[in-house]
């Protein structure tokens, strides 16, 4: 199983527009990052986790073939804004959208051109399929087992899958929770920058200290700011195990 990094950025993307800052005017093409997103691959399967406004950019290079399914982990712009650069893969069929109810009643409203019973010639053609916590769901030949995590004040999923877990955009996470990230080896979560607390997003320590917590054998934190700095200068300072991802990365999972 492998899982591609398409974006490592937050909100805002990296570079920042206007910012002319070291980092953003950067040359190295890993201090360059769209926002969160992943493709994950198996023998028999093709599955992305979210669709932000950055999709189209991010799934060029890569072989034109069918979407098993797009796991959806919020409502917020970073992560949906791209579902309708989706719609060139209608030429195999549907587009499966797997979500929370709160996000999909929310997609029907921001997109009700999507999902009215007469499309206007072009639009996609979306499949929206409903997901709740600990309810698992096959994708392909993938078992995926959705979790919740908090991203501050909203309950949004994260996404068990073998032995990998992925998570985006959390700041806490409920006790509860911990028994479905048992036996993580391969844990992608977020970290956006370094110091200057956040109400929604841990900072890289928090990651740490959480991947430490759940006993993950390898960590790569995503959803980065301009102020983690230069890629190669920062990853410098992780300790063992741990990893900044950058776009076009490559997670290799048992």
């Amino acid at each position: 199983m492998k899982l591609t990094i398409l974006g490592s950025g937050t909100s805002a993307g990296v570079p920042v527009m206007g910012c002319q800052c070291e980092v953003c005017k950067s040359k190295n093409p890993k201090d360059k990052r769209y926002r969160q997103a992943a493709l994950l691959e198996t023998e028999h399967a093709r599955i992305l986790i979210d669709s932000g406004p950055d999709i189209r950019m991010q799934l060029m290079p890569f072989p034109f073939k069918p979407l098993d399914g797009v796991l959806l982990t919020h409502i917020h712009y970073d992560h949906v804004a791209g579902i309708d650069d989706l719609r060139g893969f209608c030429v195999f069929g549907d587009i499966h959208l797997y979500a929370k109810q709160d996000v999909a009643d929310a997609l029907r409203v921001t997109m009700p051109y999507c999902f009215t019973t007469k499309l206007y010639p072009g639009a996609p053609k979306l499949d929206l399929h409903t997901i709740e916590p600990h309810v698992p769901l096959r994708l392909g030949d993938v078992d995926v087992v959705p979790f919740t995590v908090m991203h501050g004040q909203l309950p949004i999923l994260g996404f068990r899958i073998g032995k990998l877990a992925y998570i985006t955009d959390m700041k806490s996470i409920d006790d509860e929770e911990l028994p479905y990230l048992e036996g993580t080896e391969v844990l992608v979560v977020n970290a956006l920058r370094w110091e200057r607390e956040h109400h929604s997003h841990q900072l890289v320590g928090d990651a740490i200290a959480f991947s430490r917590r759940i006993g993950a054998k390898r960590t790569f934190l995503v959803h980065l700011t301009h102020d983690i700095g230069f890629h190669e200068e920062a990853d410098k300072r992780l300790p063992e195990g741990f990893a900044f991802a950058y776009d076009g990365m490559e997670i290799n999972v048992e």
